[in-house]
């Protein structure tokens, strides 16, 4: 599945059936929503159903082949499991070849329990790693907010629901106006995720890149890296 990486309009390569293209792309989003490990690669596929040549069929079958060698793999949702909210946010910064953008992804949890994920090339070109980290953040935080009222509704309450992101200057943005004089091209998200921040709605919390979870559906991972973080979101083999 790491192949996904290299995919590009490939303007010089040989067309193929769109319709059986969409087809495949319809059926693997539809799964999506019970495997969130083949998230940003289906992503990434559907971004080319306009045009789709040989090599991004032959991806897409990768896809495939990787849920015919996993077929029993799951989401696990213990009895037992803690009931408090948290999130992971981050970013690809400028990792889709055909236009530099940037890739959210955000993932939330009660407990040990994954109940939303999320992959989205971002709308605009993020002119750096920063601006990139925070407009996921930005999302995730909008996520929470709407999670939250949910939640209200059933009798639960959370305060300061940690959004845990990777990029220590995006957390500092949050935090800092001085960082905000420097960054006014992103003026409304500050003051949003900031207004939340002094609300307690939310709060920024540094995670390591290593254990940012988030990072599966934002980039290709090698095998090992993939599994570990496979496994943290309650994926396992369920007979």
């Amino acid at each position: 599945m790491s192949t996904t990486t290299n995919l590009d309009k490939d303007e010089q390569g040989k067309s193929i059936d769109q319709k059986l293209y969409r087809s495949m792309i319809g059926s693997l989003l539809y799964l999506t929503a019970s495997r969130p490990d083949i998230l940003f690669s289906v992503c990434l596929c559907a971004r080319f159903q306009a045009c789709p040549k040989e090599s991004h069929l032959h991806a897409v079958k990768r896809v495939f082949k990787y849920l015919a060698y996993t077929p029993t793999l799951g989401l696990w949702y213990p009895r037992k499991s803690t009931f408090d909210l948290h999130t992971y946010s981050d970013a690809d910064f400028g990792g889709y070849k055909v236009d530099r953008k940037s890739t959210s992804g955000t993932c939330q949890f009660l407990g040990n329990m994954l109940i939303y994920w999320f992959s989205k090339k971002q709308n605009s070109v993020a002119l750096s790693t920063t601006k990139a980290e925070y407009i996921a953040a930005g999302s995730c935080c909008a996520q929470v907010i709407w999670m939250k009222q949910q939640l209200l509704d059933y009798g639960f309450t959370f305060e300061k629901v940690p959004i845990r992101c990777d990029n220590t200057s995006a957390i500092c943005l949050g935090k800092n106006p001085v960082h905000h004089s420097r960054t006014k091209h992103i003026d409304i998200r500050y003051h949003f995720i900031k207004d939340h921040i002094e609300k307690g709605d939310i709060e920024l919390v540094f995670v390591p890149t290593e254990e940012q979870v988030a990072d599966i559906f934002t980039k290709p991972l090698d095998e090992n890296t993939f599994s570990k973080f496979r496994g943290e979101l309650g994926l396992c083999e369920i007979e």
